[in-house]
């Protein structure tokens, strides 16, 4: 059965490229020789300062800003180091917002790794009573190649919190890979994530009953493209929307084609198509999809914040909607290249630009969080009303 089901898997791989894209983008939304691609920003955009660190002792390098709100108030984590990106140095810190403009200093949900070990931001999750903090352990280091695991905070307040344990599968082992930072719930309460898989990080949707997100993952069927490596899949960070009873998930592709891949699962995360690659330009990088809140009830627009540039530069910062999940027909500005700051410190993959983005609905807008040069962490925030139709 094994040996079947590998050989299904490998098939599904060779013929993704007949499969058509889960989605589409309305051509012309972009204008490559106009200052940021010719967008606009929507009515009301705001953009707050979350931590600016003043010298590498406060932490310099800042990156993988993950929100989540959680008994009214809105929480920011992110991953921190002196100076280098996935140093053995780097803590996961966090800070937290009454509403949304004003944050308070970083505190710290990890300290930095001992004999080797790194520890890095894992992203939330919530069932409005505990909130969880996920942290993603690199034993020996981002740099060795061999991958990671996920433990995991407990807190009911936001400030008191449990020791670290494991993130169990259904089979009640831990789960041995790197959580992605961006869950989402499903209509029935079903999780969908995904998780990079030892060893390395090959990556695989993974689906849960339990509301908290701690135990009972189990592995979704979906065929990893060829890639040139066997230890890092050419999927990698994704992030999703629902559309129908169907749920989108979308990729970086490794393989620097500067296009999002996709693939969807009509199945509640079961089964996957084989990804294929879009006409969404990215710069090959994190992106934060998810949906708008419906009045009726019913799954809202789909939305991916990314980088559409189609090339390496994290510039400009944008949010794409569709309402149908099909079409991405819109697109508004949300930071650009005439509002940089300067890069002020020096450090192993800094980069000039807007990095990682995730983003979070709370109180009428659309929060997101991210790096600005991979030292400032930052929020930009739009009121839903201007989204909309």
């Amino acid at each position: 059965m094994k040996v079947f089901l590998s050989l299904s898997l490998a098939l599904q791989a060779l013929t993704a490229g007949a499969q058509p894209p889960p989605y589409r983008v309305k051509p012309g939304l972009w204008e490559p020789s106009e200052a940021n691609l010719g967008l606009k920003k929507a009515a009301g955009t705001q953009t707050v300062t979350v931590f600016r660190p003043q010298t590498a002792s406060d932490g310099a390098f800042n990156n993988g800003v993950v929100l989540m709100p959680f008994k009214g108030r809105l929480y920011a984590q992110w991953q921190s180091s002196a100076r280098d990106e996935d140093a053995p140095d780097t803590r996961v810190l966090y800070a937290v917002s009454e509403d949304g403009l004003r944050w308070s200093a970083p505190q710290v949900l990890a300290t930095a790794g001992q004999g080797g070990e790194m520890r890095s931001s894992g992203g939330w999750w919530t069932d409005g009573k505990t909130l969880v903090a996920y942290l993603n352990i690199w034993p020996t280091g981002f740099q060795s190649g061999d991958g990671g695991h996920t433990a995991y905070r407990l807190s009911t307040d936001g400030q008191a919190w449990g020791q670290p344990q494991r993130v169990t599968g259904a089979d009640g082992r831990p789960v041995e890979g790197i959580i992605e930072q961006d869950p989402h719930r499903l209509p029935g309460g079903r999780i969908l994530t995904a998780f990079h898989l030892q060893p390395g990080l090959i990556a695989a949707p993974f689906w849960t009953d339990d509301p908290l997100g701690l135990t009972g993952w189990q592995r979704g069927r979906m065929a990893n493209l060829p890639h040139d490596t066997n230890k890092v899949s050419r999927e990698l960070e994704p992030s999703l929307f629902l559309r129908g009873n169907c749920a989108v998930m979308v990729f970086r592709d490794q393989a620097s084609s500067f296009r999002q891949l996709a693939s969807e699962s009509c199945d509640r995360g079961e089964n996957w198509t084989p990804p294929v690659p879009t006409d969404m330009p990215d710069s090959r990088a994190k992106q934060s999809a998810g949906n708008l809140p419906d009045s009726g009830g019913s799954v809202g627009p789909a939305f991916i914040v990314n980088n559409p540039s189609g090339d390496k530069l994290r510039l400009p910062l944008a949010i794409t909607l569709s309402d149908d999940g099909r079409l991405f027909s819109r697109t508004f500005l949300l930071r650009g290249a005439d509002e940089l700051p300067p890069l002020r410190f020096e450090g192993r993959y800094k980069r000039v630009g807007y990095h990682y983005p995730k983003s979070a609905v709370w109180q009428g807008h659309l929060y997101v969080g991210y790096s600005t040069h991979k030292e400032t962490v930052d929020v930009t925030r739009v009121p839903l009303g201007s989204l909309q139709r």
